[in-house]
């Protein structure tokens, strides 16, 4: 199954958009209890959402963060049998991540939302829980936890880290956080393409808009894969430790790389 590139909000109180998202192409619909819910609407949303599982629908579930007074009873959700991950926000605590991930139905597993300086700093050791399958940037939120500005080299560290402990421990490339302005599509591209080259893996969405946009922004380009193609075809039965092609000494870590370009692409 291809990595989820587009994870689209959706905010637990509003049922009717719930089908919309599923309709949009997002790779990944999470369910928000968190954020995009007011304190007095915790209640009604988490209704909604049960129901709508329940009814045969399908997505991630934003729970309250572990210190938060709504979230034991939003983890009640994730035993419903459309419930296909949660998403964890202020994951910071490896030892509170480990014991909750312990609580979960086998098979669910937790993207790990890293929006403090605490959670950059143990995105290693997060990143490792058996049970997390991914890490998610939560910028905005970062930028006021550690008073940071929001520009690209001061979110640089942070991103960086972020991709560095996905891959040390052999998960799916984590999640850059949004672009808060859904209607500026040259700031999406942008940050896109910002985020891929640091090796991001998708993006988080609010609004259905930019799900398309995101989609194609992280698949691999035409001509990244025509050239993955060739080199993985004339080092096909090739037992030599490096090849040439088109003049370019082509050796093992260039023939994986071409591999698993070829490998996202589905």
């Amino acid at each position: 199954m291809q990595t989820p590139r587009s994870l689209l909000f959706v905010p637990g109180d509003r049922p009717d958009r719930f089908d919309k998202a599923v309709e949009s192409g997002a790779g990944l619909v999470v369910l928000d209890l968190e954020d995009a819910v007011k304190p007095e609407a915790k209640d009604v949303a988490r209704r909604y959402v049960g129901e709508w599982l329940e009814s045969g629908g399908r997505a991630a579930i934003r729970v309250n963060g572990i210190v938060s007074p709504w979230h034991d009873d939003d983890m009640d959700l994730v035993y419903s049998p459309g419930a296909t991950a949660i998403m964890l926000p202020k994951a910071e605590n490896p030892s509170a991540i480990e014991s909750l991930a312990a609580t979960l139905p086998k098979g669910l597993s937790i993207i790990a939302l890293i929006e403090t300086a605490l959670g950059v700093w143990n995105a290693a050791e997060i990143a490792t829980i058996a049970q997390v399958s991914r890490l998610a940037f939560g910028s905005v939120d970062f930028c006021l936890d550690s008073g940071t500005g929001d520009s690209r080299e001061a979110l640089l560290y942070a991103r960086s880290r972020l991709v560095l402990a996905s891959a040390m421990a052999r998960i799916a490339p984590p999640v850059d956080g949004v672009t808060i302005r859904p209607d500026d599509v040259d700031q999406l591209d942008s940050d896109i393409a910002h985020a891929h080259s640091l090796g991001f893996g998708g993006k988080l969405c609010i609004h259905p808009e930019q799900v398309d946009r995101v989609n194609a922004g992280f698949n691999p380009t035409a001509e990244s894969l025509d050239w993955a193609r060739r080199v993985v075809d004339a080092a096909r039965g090739q037992s030599a430790g490096a090849i040439m092609l088109d003049g370019e000494l082509i050796d093992r870590p260039v023939i994986e790389r071409a591999r698993r370009l070829l490998d996202q692409a589905g």
